[in-house]
C-alpha cells in the first residue's frame, strides 16, 4: 500500500514515519509513505501557496494550482494503484472504524492536509474524492488528522502488527468497546487482576470480556448499540448488561 500526504510541513510526519507501530510498518516496506510539499511546486520567487479570500474576510486560503500539481506527483509515485484522495476536514463526515477499514483494502491514499482558512473549493470540486474529519473542533492545519487517518490505516494491514488479532480486539473493530487489560503484577495497590483471567479457561475469559465490551459501550456509547447487529449470543448478554445496570438503579 501507497499512502502520500500533501502538506506545507513534512517535518510534522517524522511522528508518523519514525515512531511506532506505523514507523516499523514504513521502515521494513509495508507500506510505502511519502510527502508532497506544495510549496515546491510554485512557480513564483516567493514559493506562494495561498492568496486572500474573495469576497473578504480574516486569514488566507491555499491555492488550487500548488496544491494540482503536488498531487499530479503524488500519482506519478502511485503509478499503477488505484488512489483516492481524501482531504481531511471539519466540514467531512466523522472517521470511525468501518471506514478505517475500508482504507487499509485501497492500494493507494493521497492525504491532504489544508492550513490557513482552508483551501480553494474549486481544488475539492476537482481533486478530492473524499472529505473526512476526525472531530467537531478545528485544528492549526489537516497534519495531526492525516496522521490519525494514516496512523488508524497502516496498523490495519497485514504485517504491520507482531500479532494480527490485536487489531480484530481494538476498540469499534467489532462495534464495541474494548474490554480492559491487565499485566503483571497480579495486584497493584490492593487492585486485584480479576479471577477469570487467571483461571486459564478460554471459554469464561472469552465470555468475560465480551460482557466487558458491552458493558462499556452501554455505560460510555450507548449510541454505538443502538446500529449493530447482534446474533444471538450477544444479544443476551446485552439484555443480561442492562438488566444489572437497571437494577443497580
Amino acid at each position: 500500500m501507497k499512502i502520500a500526504a500533501v502538506s506545507l510541513f513534512p517535518d510534522m510526519f517524522d511522528a508518523l514515519t519514525e515512531f511506532g507501530v506505523s514507523g516499523r510498518a514504513i521502515k521494513s516496506g509495508t507500506v510505502d509513505f511519502a510527502v508532497f510539499n506544495p510549496r515546491d511546486y510554485t512557480q513564483d520567487k516567493h514559493q506562494s501557496v495561498d492568496g486572500r479570500p474573495y469576497g473578504g474576510g480574516p486569514g488566507m486560503v491555499m491555492m488550487v494550482a500548488p496544491l494540482q500539481r503536488a498531487v499530479a506527483d503524488a500519482r506519478r509515485w502511485m503509478t499503477g494503484c488505484r488512489v483516492k484522495v481524501i482531504y481531511l476536514s471539519p466540514q467531512g463526515r466523522a472517521l470511525h472504524q468501518s471506514a478505517v477499514q475500508e482504507f487499509a483494502h485501497c492500494e493507494g491514499i493521497i492525504l491532504i492536509a489544508g492550513r490557513y482558512e482552508g483551501i480553494d473549493e474549486r481544488f475539492i470540486a476537482l481533486e478530492v474524492d473524499e472529505e473526512w474529519s476526525i472531530g467537531d473542533y478545528v485544528l492549526s492545519g489537516g497534519e495531526l488528522a492525516a496522521m490519525a487517518l494514516a496512523d488508524a490505516t497502516i496498523r490495519l494491514i497485514p504485517g504491520s502488527l507482531g500479532h494480527n488479532e490485536s487489531a480484530q480486539q481494538d476498540s469499534f473493530s467489532s462495534g464495541l468497546l474494548d474490554c480492559p487489560h491487565y499485566t503483571r503484577p497480579e495486584c497493584v495497590s490492593g487492585q486485584r487482576v480479576p479471577e477469570v483471567l487467571l483461571s486459564g479457561d478460554h471459554q469464561r475469559i472469552r465470555r468475560w470480556r465480551l460482557r466487558q465490551s458491552l458493558l462499556r459501550t452501554q455505560l460510555r456509547r450507548p449510541d454505538l448499540l443502538a446500529v449493530l447487529p447482534f446474533e444471538e449470543e450477544r444479544q443476551a448478554e446485552l439484555d443480561d448488561v442492562r438488566k444489572e445496570l437497571s437494577d443497580d438503579d
